[in-house]
């Protein structure tokens, strides 16, 4: 039972001095006291489950673009922060930095259908990357589509890109100020010219062609005006869009109304011969997989087999070759296997093509007559080939710590490309026959640093419970031949099976030429290791993931590898919620912090967008079980007043509809109202920037350069200023 009552409320004000804190800042540099704006509070209270849990600042779940008084609390909270940021001492030269670091042309992963090659490219310091395509890998490349021409403020992207299968038509989704909403529209790649077929209210969708006829999509019912950045997202179903024909007459191919909650998405095998459906409920990668046979659509339309019943287990298509279809798969395999199977045979059974080893599968692809396979080999990258039996042939010599990615291809087509990244690499791309084993270089960046002069180091700490945590180590060569300690900016994430892999950061470099160090922690609830690894920080065992994390910042101290004040923590999305919650908890340990588009209040974040979708790595609110564990770690239910805090950068934008921006609103408000110490706790709020993907290259180095120089004062890290001309 919820109980709940309104009364009047009183705004509160702080100042502080800035100066009052890291004894490894010099005097030289004095940054003015910020004042903080008034912000209303309200007497909410709601007894849930028998505790009475305060919520003085819902006024601010609001969305900024239709509520005048949380528009005006952002716009005074950025005049404060501006004003705050503008005066630290090394601003100017990370801005500089960044630009510098990211004015270098690089390329993505081409993408081969027909003779046609399709890739993005960047020239250095564009905001947005074009799109390219050339007939043969020796051909004269042509410029396909410019988003840089699309907003003047460059905030309008290309986010995904999909050609037909003989590369005459592509079809792309355009991004527009950051939101997951999508656009999809075509193009005729021979003459360039834009069709007038237009889908409205995709989200989280692919799209993929069936045959040159049209294409198939997902896509959620239109909002209620005024809803579409914060309206939970119910009854995604698949589309089928035939070129020419207006939205409203495309076919409905697949959906669930009598279960709204299901995501529904849908791929097309490389052959044309599948589409493949998969759905689930959240997160946790339990699929259903339904199978659509389009060679038999004249007669059957588009009626769908079901393959994989149930929500028990993880299964992601691979491929078809000739009525077989492979899958890899965590069913009776933490760390996933591939499987396969002949569709069509009604009595075929499973077959296990590659078997489960201690090395997690990452991905999978057939090229050629071969199946290229990658894993994670502590959280790095190994590639290897196999015969389309699964007889193990060869591993794909990759180098050093890294990441790689790609492997793309067709069967029957020997030729692949992949990237290889790592801390001190961006990425290069390399084409590889699958036939000849011969690797030659497509696109290598041009640096402006030399990537040997860091060392990359993996290390392994113990937590709370023992269990042992890797972790990478980024520095300076001779800082780390030394010995010598020297500010740290410590990232994790630590959610939903994601793995943090070794990958180029412009922002990070900046970080490591200012001579900092730069470390990554790979905590449970990642997938570094597989299911066990994800399990083991997700729901009840979430704790762990907190934990990961305080033992790894106490690890770099008592090594000596960061300075005694020079602790800087950094996580945004699932990992801002880390952050918030570990400094709540170890607020001694940590110097400085930056919580970038943070899930801060879980007790409320299934009411929004996709929120109710983490359910499957948070729990429910509404259980009270999972209640319990939510709210011993939600970050603005778990202020301290009373206790000094370290500086606090929180940072979103108003057009963030994946984690709205109430979250971070809400815990900046109670973060200032509280007894909290005299060092600044501050929230930068961007303009159309949504969640981060899309982001404009200006943007990027503005928002860069602000959270280092903040991190940097509040650490101790010397900042040189600018080159005087």
């Amino acid at each position: 039972m919820i109980r709940f009552r309104i009364l009047a409320g009183a705004a509160c004000l702080l100042a502080f001095s800035a100066n009052a804190a890291n004894p490894a800042i010099t005097a030289a540099h004095e940054v003015p006291a910020p004042m903080y704006p008034e912000t209303r509070s309200e007497e909410i209270v709601e007894t849930i489950f028998g505790e009475e849990i305060s919520d003085p600042y819902r006024w601010l779940e609001n969305d900024v673009r239709n509520d005048e008084e949380v528009a005006e609390w952002v716009a005074q909270q950025n005049k404060v922060t501006d004003g705050y940021l503008d005066t630290l001492p090394g601003n100017d030269w990370f801005k500089e930095k960044l630009g510098a670091l990211l004015d270098y042309e690089r390329f993505g992963i081409p993408r081969k259908a027909g003779e046609n090659y399709f890739y993005t490219r960047n020239s250095g310091l564009q905001n947005q990357s074009q799109l390219f395509v050339q007939d043969g890998l020796d051909g004269e490349r042509r410029l396909l589509l410019d988003p840089n021409a699309w907003a003047s403020d460059g905030a309008t992207a290309l986010a995904g890109w999909w050609a037909s299968l003989d590369g005459r038509k592509l079809g792309y989704s355009v991004q527009d100020g950051g939101t997951d909403w999508r656009i999809l529209k075509v193009l005729d790649v021979t003459t360039g010219e834009e069709l007038e077929d237009e889908i409205r209210w995709a989200k989280f969708t692919r799209l993929s062609w069936v045959g040159e006829e049209g294409f198939i999509y997902s896509r959620f019912p239109e909002p209620e005006e005024g809803q579409d950045f914060q309206a939970l997202n119910y009854n995604q179903a698949i589309y089928f869009h035939q070129l020419g024909n207006p939205q409203s007459e495309d076919q409905l191919v697949f959906a669930t109304p009598d279960e709204p909650k299901r995501k529904n998405g849908a791929g097309v095998t490389d052959d044309g011969r599948w589409a493949v459906v998969s759905s689930s409920f959240g997160t946790d990668s339990k699929d259903e997989i339904n199978v659509i046979d389009l060679e038999a659509r004249s007669t059957k339309g588009w009626e769908a087999r079901k393959l994989i019943p149930g929500f028990e287990n993880a299964w992601r298509a691979v491929g078809s070759v000739d009525g077989t279809m492979y899958f890899i798969t965590n069913e009776d395999a933490p760390r996933y296997k591939l499987v396969s199977i002949n569709l069509d045979d009604p009595d075929a059974d499973w077959q296990v093509v590659v078997p489960e080893t201690d090395q997690p599968i990452d991905g999978a692809s057939i090229v050629g007559d071969k199946l290229i396979l990658t894993y994670l080999k502590d959280a790095t990258t190994r590639a290897a080939v196999f015969a389309m039996d699964g007889t193990p042939q060869s591993d794909i010599a990759l180098g050093a710590l890294g990441s790689a990615g790609g492997f793309g291809g067709e069967y029957g087509d020997p030729e692949t490309f992949y990237t290889f990244t790592s801390f001190n690499q961006p990425g290069a791309i390399y084409r590889l026959n699958i036939e000849t084993g011969e690797t030659s270089s497509f696109a290598t960046p041009e640096l402006t640093f030399d990537p040997g002069n860091y060392a990359v180091e993996q290390r392994f700490y113990n937590s709370k419970d023992g269990t042992k945590v890797p972790m990478f180590v980024v520095r300076n060569r001779a800082l780390a031949d030394s010995g010598t300690a020297a500010p740290t900016l410590l990232y994790g994430y630590g959610g939903f099976d994601v793995s943090l892999t070794p990958g180029f950061s412009s922002t990070a470099m900046a970080w490591l030429e200012a001579g900092g160090v730069y470390v990554v922690a790979n905590i449970r609830g990642g997938g570094e290791y597989g299911k066990e690894w994800h399990d083991g920080g997700r729901l009840a065992n979430k704790q762990n993931v907190f934990d990961d994390f305080i033992a790894a910042g106490e690890y770099l101290k008592s090594e000596g590898i960061t300075t005694p004040k020079g602790l800087a923590i950094r996580g945004g999305s699932n990992g801002g919620l880390l952050v918030g919650a570990v400094t709540n908890q170890r607020p001694d340990l940590i110097d400085a912090a930056q919580a970038a588009v943070g899930v801060m209040d879980m007790l409320r974040f299934d009411r929004w967008t996709a929120g109710r979708y983490w359910v499957d790595d948070y729990g429910y609110p509404s259980k009270e079980d999972d209640f319990k564990v939510l709210r011993a770690y939600s970050p603005y239910h778990n202020i301290a007043s009373g206790v000094d805090y370290p500086p606090m950068l929180v940072t979103t934008a108003d057009t963030d509809d994946r984690v709205v921006p109430g979250h971070s609103f809400k815990y900046t408000a109670a973060l200032q109202a509280a007894d909290a110490g005299d060092k600044p706790h501050l929230i930068r709020i961007e303009t159309r920037a949504g969640h981060g993907s899309g982001k404009p290259t200006d943007k990027v180095i503005e928002e860069g350069a602000d959270v280092l120089s903040f991190l940097a004062f509040w650490t101790g890290l010397s900042i040189p200023e600018p080159a005087v001309e």
